[in-house]
């Protein structure tokens, strides 16, 4: 096999163009007739017994190109851009040069390769002061949430729902007169205020009485996942069994005792005050890496071929479709569900897909710049912190390792390496508004 790179008039696109043997494609073409000769019927020839040539000359001498083809390609290309020597971040572009019978079989396969990145200033970057001051608004909020996970949920008498209650309810749900599927259940527990049920469904039981029989009214939404109810009216048939509240415990040191290590609620306090200022200081470190960063691929000059940022809205779609079929859906379903196409999707994703090559870029570059390099013990010590959190032996995780998740691993590391320098060195400044001097009346100009 031999190979040829030819640059494109686009700007960090190349052409491959792969020369495969004429007893490869000879190979293929025998692999592809004894995968299908017994889809052949030709009289006076038993199934899976016609020979080669004949097909050939029935059929006409491209009958196996196709499959031939097919099986030689993957692996041809994936040679080829190993023998390239290109840093390739696209899906190749296939298009068939030469097929035919005794011949070597050709192919192009045109590829973005890695653009270079000229970098602007990414050290010492101004990025605006960020609020870390802890109020004791922001400690007791912390608490309420601490409470309320505490909480007891006791049964309420003597008055009307309110906000926030939670009904135990039986529901039956109509549509032009007649029940719909999912619209009906038993002794369901509605939080009052949750936003879990249709539109209004929730307010209309607000100051309703244990016992009390009543109708509510409510129009499912334009964009509800069920098509025939989107935008349809709808009256609920709801009977209240019971109401029931949160219960808070009382903020004393009998509570800090259970729900922490100290024994007093001042003690308590100041601990949740320290985590907080600690979550406060990490989420404001956050906000300046993503503005110098920011920054810095603003004033950073990169062409970035197209067939790149199709090949990462294919990925982003994909990831997309992972996290859709882990909830028990599918692309198809979502497209339908939300009146999109794949053209539609691709369209949408682009701006990000853009934005992220632009930004992994330019972290490989400070950190090929700055010769950041990761070591064994990096490595390691990454692969601790999956095992931990994955509650796995970290030497197993290891063995689960080929070479490409470690060299992925590696650039993950040397990016976020490349990302805590320029946070190291970003300068925290206020935002300051000069203003020009009002003039005075009567003053010589």
């Amino acid at each position: 096999m031999s190979v040829q790179v030819e640059n494109m008039e686009e700007k960090n696109m190349v052409k491959l163009t792969i020369e495969v043997p004429a007893e490869e494609f000879e190979a293929a073409l025998q692999d592809a007739y004894m995968k299908q000769k017994n889809d052949f019927n030709i009289p006076g020839f038993r199934k899976g017994k016609v020979p080669r040539n004949l097909i050939e000359k029935m059929y006409g001498p491209g009958i196996f190109y196709e499959d031939a083809a097919n099986a030689i390609i993957p692996e041809a290309y994936s040679n080829a851009a190993d023998e390239s020597g290109q840093d390739i971040v696209s899906r190749p572009m296939v298009d068939i040069v030469q097929i035919e019978k005794g011949k070597p079989f050709i192919f192009s396969a045109e590829v973005a390769i890695r653009p270079e990145v000229k970098l602007g200033q990414y050290k010492g970057v101004e990025v605006k002061i960020v609020d870390t001051e802890v109020t004791d608004e922001d400690v007791m909020a912390e608490i309420d949430v601490e409470r309320e996970n505490n909480a007891r949920i006791v049964a309420v008498e003597g008055r009307a729902i309110e906000s926030g209650d939670t009904a135990v309810i039986d529901y039956e749900g109509f549509c032009d007169g007649e029940p719909f599927e999912g619209g009906k259940s038993e002794n369901y527990p509605l939080e009052i205020g949750s936003g879990s049920f249709i539109p209004g469904f929730e307010e209309q039981l607000i100051g309703k009485n244990v016992g009390d029989d009543c109708d509510v009214n409510v129009t499912f939404p334009e964009e509800y996942h069920a098509p025939e109810l989107a935008g349809k009216p709808a009256i609920f048939k709801v009977t209240i069994h019971e109401i029931k509240t949160k219960e808070m415990p009382e903020l004393d040191d009998e509570f800090a005792q259970d729900v922490s290590e100290f024994d007093t609620v001042d003690e308590y306090k100041e601990s949740v005050r320290e985590k907080v200022a600690g979550q406060k200081a990490e989420a404001a470190r956050r906000t300046q890496e993503e503005e110098a960063l920011d920054k810095i691929v603003a004033e950073a000059e990169i062409d970035i071929p197209a067939a790149m940022i199709d090949t990462q809205c294919e990925n982003m779609i994909n990831q997309f479709a992972q996290q859709l079929a882990g909830q028990g859906l599918s692309l198809d379903y979502y497209m339908q569900y939300s009146g999109t196409t794949m053209d539609g999707l691709r369209e949408q994703v682009r701006p990000d897909a853009e934005s992220q090559i632009r930004h992994e870029l330019v972290l490989d570059a400070i950190a090929a710049a700055e010769e950041i390099e990761i070591t064994d013990e990096d490595i390691d010590e990454e692969i601790k912190k999956m095992a931990a959190m994955y509650q796995m032996d970290a030497e197993q995780l290891k063995g689960y390792m080929g070479e490409d998740e470690e060299e992925n691993m590696k650039l993950d590391l040397a990016s976020r390496k490349a990302l805590d320098l320029i946070a190291d060195t970003m300068v925290p400044t206020s935002s300051i508004v000069t203003e020009e001097p009002e003039e005075t009346e009567g003053e010589d100009a």
